[in-house]
């Protein structure tokens, strides 16, 4: 199925970003400084507590955490290799580049 697939694919990407896609960063986390990006990043990785709610298609593709005191969203976002328009099978990373969104809730 597509979705495992693509399930298993961001699982992978949210652990290793830089190696399997692309991180942004939003201009609001980037502020915080590179302590605070460090450990949004790595809540990315260690995030495990999907619901019907946050993940309504069982991608992975979306959460929210809290750090120091902040709401931080994350998103995972599918385009062509070219980073020009959608992916046309986000299941085949042959033809897929992954990037990954972490912002502040206001920033959303």
């Amino acid at each position: 199925m597509a979705g495992d697939r693509i399930r298993v694919l961001n699982d992978t990407f949210r652990a290793d970003p830089l190696r399997h896609g692309r991180l942004m960063v939003t201009a609001g986390v980037d502020a915080k400084g590179p302590a605070f990006v460090a450990a949004a990043v790595a809540a990315v990785a260690a995030f495990n507590t999907f619901t019907a709610d946050n993940d309504p298609y069982g991608e992975h593709d979306f959460g929210a955490f809290d750090l120091e005191g902040e709401r931080l969203y994350w998103k995972i976002d599918y385009y062509d290799r070219d980073l020009q328009f959608g992916s046309p099978d986000p299941a085949n990373p042959a033809v897929t580049t992954r990037v990954l969104t972490i912002m502040l809730r206001d920033e959303y």
